[in-house]
């Protein structure tokens, strides 16, 4: 005798997160990682912080116009790869790896991101291609969703001065967010750019001064700078999980190595449960990271959750792991012929770029609904 049973009525169930490397991932991995071995190794990187041109404009061809990744997240119809955030993840945690000094984030996702939510498809194009960098002009600091100054708009020309821009002395076009609610690119010869003082030489920031500066209007300027923060916010986990990953790794070989009372460093317990619970940590951004960059490659609606949350988790993260590089490097890490104060200093940058993790956590706190005690 069969028992009967209550027919149900189907649900449908939204897609988990897939977390793991795809094997075009991992070949797009090896073949920046050799790239980069070639232009950023950690010599060339300090010489050219030292210098008074701190990008790499070698890299940033080979990696733009030779690779073809500055039109990662730009749809073929519209002049770029139609890849997805995914496969940009994975190029910033080579470049955080490297601590490469190149405009990718700022231009090839966060400009890039911002002209998506425009009608400038010519720019845009442009950008895909390398031919040109791009830099929104809203300061490394703001959030997704957050506060940003603008400019006045007057006599149909761009009037003010913006602060904190990343990578705006490397850039051939400003996205200038207006009053008027619109969206402006601007030639970067239309502009005063001055460097200020930055802490991460590798990514630095500049005063913007529009004096009767020509503008065109390219879209408008709230829905264009969210996307283009929340992807930025997102994406840069990826960068600090690079970071992360270099300082643990060249931490664990340093200390193999380095002998006292005649055995290795490493082998002493103290420092192997550092060693451990960074390792831990770091796997555990990767995971953070990993579910941002797929959330927003798949246009998830949890994408908002899975980059307050990666962001609130990686960067505190990222500089815990820069500082153990440093002090278990011991004399040689406090060095400036070591690279350990590069890693320090862009992770201590990254902590603050596109938000706090402070400001990550009360974010994610009233998107899940966690009332405060």
């Amino acid at each position: 005798m069969t028992t009967p049973t209550t027919p149900t009525t189907p649900t449908t169930q939204r897609a988990q997160p897939d977390l793991l490397y795809s094997e075009e991932e991992e070949a797009l991995r090896a073949a920046v990682r050799d790239l980069l071995a070639d232009h950023c190794d950690p010599a060339a990187v300090i010489a050219r912080t030292e210098s008074g041109a701190p990008y790499d404009r070698e890299a940033w061809k080979a990696l733009a116009e030779g690779m073809g990744l500055a039109g990662l997240l730009v749809p073929e119809a519209r002049g770029g790869q139609g890849a997805t955030h995914r496969e940009a993840a994975v190029v910033l945690e080579e470049l955080g790896r490297s601590v490469a000094p190149v405009p990718y984030l700022t231009s090839a996702v966060v400009a890039t991101e911002a002209l998506l939510a425009c009608d400038a498809d010519d720019l845009l194009s442009e950008l895909a291609s390398g031919r040109r960098i791009g830099a929104l002009a809203v300061a490394l600091n703001v959030a997704p969703g957050g506060a940003y100054r603008t400019v006045r708009v007057a006599g149909g020309s761009l009037h003010g001065e913006l602060t904190g821009i990343a990578d705006a002395a490397a850039a051939d076009v400003l996205l200038v967010p207006a009053e008027d609610g619109g969206l402006y690119a601007v030639d970067a010869g239309a502009v005063t750019v001055t460097a200020q003082v930055s802490l991460d030489l590798t990514r630095p920031v500049a005063k913007v001064v529009l004096d009767a500066a020509a503008g065109r209007r390219i879209g408008d300027a709230a829905p264009a700078v969210r996307r283009a923060l929340r992807a930025g916010a997102g994406l840069l986990a990826s960068e600090q999980l690079g970071l992360a990953e270099w300082s643990l790794t060249e931490t664990v070989r340093y200390l193999k190595e380095r002998k006292q009372f005649n055995r290795p460093v490493g082998g002493f317990q103290s420092l192997k449960h550092r060693l451990a619970q960074l390792w831990v940590e770091t796997v555990s951004t990767r995971a953070a990271a990993r579910n941002a960059a797929d959330a927003l490659a798949t246009g998830s609606a949890d994408a908002d959750v899975a980059v307050a949350l990666a962001q609130s988790y990686a960067a505190p993260v990222a500089v815990h792991a820069a500082e153990e590089a440093l002090q278990l490097h011991a004399s040689i890490g406090m060095t400036w012929e070591h690279p350990a104060h590069l890693y320090l200093k862009r992770a201590k940058a990254d902590s603050i770029a596109y938000g706090t993790a402070g400001t990550h956590r009360e974010a994610l706190a009233a998107l899940v609904d966690l009332q405060a005690p």
